[in-house]
């Protein structure tokens, strides 16, 4: 729930207006791994599969997504 203070500091930062040049320099979108754009690869898990990626990604203080890079890059190795 957004309370009413939030929504009137909001405002007032809109109303004071922003810097766009300031805007336009944080870029869009995640912060790319590399040169060249990356592509998004759909995978269906079943629960079971899921839940150990996520215990392995867990036990090594990763995320799902660098679990599964790891993972790509030993098999591929």
């Amino acid at each position: 729930m957004v309370s009413e203070e939030q929504i009137q500091r909001w405002a007032d930062e809109a109303e004071a207006g922003y810097d766009v040049d300031v805007l336009k320099r944080r870029g869009r979108g995640r912060p790319g791994r590399g040169a060249e754009p990356m592509q998004v690869v759909a995978v269906r898990l079943t629960a079971e599969e899921l839940d150990a990626l996520d215990a392995a990604a867990a036990k090594n203080d990763m995320s799902r997504s660098e679990a599964i890079r790891a993972a790509l890059a030993h098999f591929a190795a």
